[in-house]
């Protein structure tokens, strides 16, 4: 592979952000491991889709909050990178309990929401410092949520563990300073998929209504998110440790 690219590991890469943001770093000039925890077809997918950028790409399956698998993972990424120059933990779950729903919260869910969006994004972060050591400019990314930030209509496991994820990317800003910059993004209401499964038939209306009270007058897209993840990565050299909302101006005037 290329000594002249830079290389990225993507976490929960199949599809959506994960996916964008995947195939804008291979469009940069990055080689990308994409990962997936149960859509190897579309992981694939994406993969093909960063090799059509000129990457060096794969698709590696990993459960992020296994620890074996993610040292697995980590080891794959040293074997065919050498190195590592960026990570994005984009790789999330949720559930579909309604936030007032206090006791129709399963503790089991609860427990699994936790152990992907924070325990496994501490988990990938740690194997992955030795790469990204490596790299004469590392960088972290994060997927956080406006949710994690403010009071929403968002489930509660879900929104409580992007909490903790703003949090961690703090926390880890100053542990991993001066060598290793992270950072985190909260997009606000986005179309795709994960909003369709979310609300069900309610998505259409709901989307339109969140576009006409938002100052940019549309709802984020995965391209949004991406270009935005880019820009820390590329950009912004002097900044670690801060969430960058992306919502199109709809939380600053609400």
């Amino acid at each position: 592979m290329s000594e002249e690219r830079r290389k990225a590991l993507v976490t929960g890469s199949s599809s959506g952000i994960g996916a964008a943001a995947a195939v804008a770093l291979a469009r940069a000039g990055y080689d990308v491991a994409v990962n997936y925890a149960s859509s190897k077809a579309r992981a694939e997918e994406t993969a093909a889709a960063c090799a059509t950028e000129g990457a060096a790409s794969f698709a590696v399956g990993c459960n992020v909050a296994d620890e074996g698998e993610v040292r697995a993972m980590l080891a794959a990424c040293e074997d065919a990178f050498g190195r590592l120059d960026v990570l994005i933990n984009n790789a999330g779950t949720t559930v579909e309990t309604e936030p007032k729903d206090m006791e129709g919260v399963d503790l089991d869910a609860w427990d699994r929401v936790f152990a992907v969006n924070v325990r496994g994004l501490f988990q990938v972060t740690r194997a992955a410092v030795p790469l990204l050591r490596r790299s004469s400019d590392p960088s972290i990314v994060n997927t956080c949520s406006i949710a994690g930030l403010r009071p929403g209509p968002q489930p509660l496991p879900y929104a409580a563990s992007k909490a903790a994820v703003a949090n961690l990317t703090r926390t880890l800003a100053g542990a991993l300073g001066p060598e290793i910059r992270v950072n985190a993004v909260a997009p606000g209401w986005m179309e795709g998929e994960w909003m369709e499964r979310t609300l069900a038939g309610n998505y259409e209306g709901l989307m339109a209504r969140r576009a006409r009270y938002t100052p940019l007058k549309r709802v984020a897209t995965a391209e949004d998110v991406a270009e935005t993840m880019l820009g820390l990565i590329e950009g912004n050299r002097f900044v670690t440790g801060h969430i960058v909302v992306i919502d199109g101006g709809f939380t600053a005037v609400t």
